[in-house]
């Protein structure tokens, strides 16, 4: 999913005009890109977390020529979605592979 198609779902939903939808919607990730920049942690109830995770050096190897190397500290950003969300996708998971005939 885009965030075009964030902007058309709400725009179907709520009835605002998608300028003022795209406003908001890039207000959003605006809010959450510098709060993620700031801090550590973003908790959205229902949905889940956004966790940023510092990283140590480690030692790695280039697949193409097999040459030791050490790749560098750094931040990676992770979601842990809610129990919510998780069960969620369980359900739909289940209803999925039994519609193939599978569970």
């Amino acid at each position: 999913m885009t965030r075009a198609d964030i902007v058309n779902e709400i725009h179907k939903k709520v009835g605002f005009s998608k300028r003022e939808i795209k406003t908001i919607v890039d207000s959003i990730f605006d809010i959450i890109k510098q709060t993620l920049q700031r801090e550590d942690k973003i908790v959205i109830s229902w949905f889940g977390n956004f966790i940023i995770r510092n990283k140590k050096p480690r030692q790695g190897r280039n697949p193409q020529t097999g040459e030791d190397l050490e790749i560098s500290a750094r931040r990676i950003l992770t979601f842990k979605p809610s129990l919510i969300i998780r069960s969620n996708l369980k359900t739909s998971q289940k209803t999925t592979a039994s519609d193939q005939g599978r569970v």
